[in-house]
């Protein structure tokens, strides 16, 4: 079993020393893609503006880690969200944006309220889970 690693082109590289995509074969033909939290960073390693801006851009992020499998939104199973505004217009937009992103797709999820992200500009972040054909 071999364990395969790595920063897709279309997303800015990793700050830290890790892996934006991590592939785990599954047998069968499957495989497991385990995706690190995307925040709104674009590509050119400038932060989106406002809350929606990075809302937006960690969803392109994780999206673009996931197409770097060969992999779509119906392949998600799960998704952990991580914002550090708590408003119901924050939430309101969260859900918007989201079901915008994934369409009909509903894989598992969680939504936390946290006081702080890796950096002071930071909104929001989100990580995945996909199985998908190998």
């Amino acid at each position: 079993m071999t364990i395969r690693r790595h920063n897709p082109p279309a997303v800015h590289s990793p700050a830290g020393r890790y892996s934006h995509v991590t592939v785990h074969p599954l047998g069968n033909g499957l495989k497991r893609v385990v995706l690190a939290g995307q925040v709104g960073v674009k590509p050119d390693g400038a932060i989106a503006g406002d809350l929606a801006a990075q809302i937006e851009q960690a969803w392109d992020n994780l999206l673009a880690c996931l197409a770097s499998e060969k992999l779509g939104p119906e392949h998600l199973v799960k998704i952990v969200y991580f914002t550090t505004v708590n408003t119901p217009e924050g939430l309101k937009l969260s859900r918007e944006i989201r079901a915008r992103k994934l369409g009909d797709i509903a894989p598992s999820s969680t939504f936390l309220v946290i006081a702080g992200l890796a950096g002071p500009d930071y909104k929001v972040e989100i990580e995945g889970e996909a199985v998908g054909p190998e």
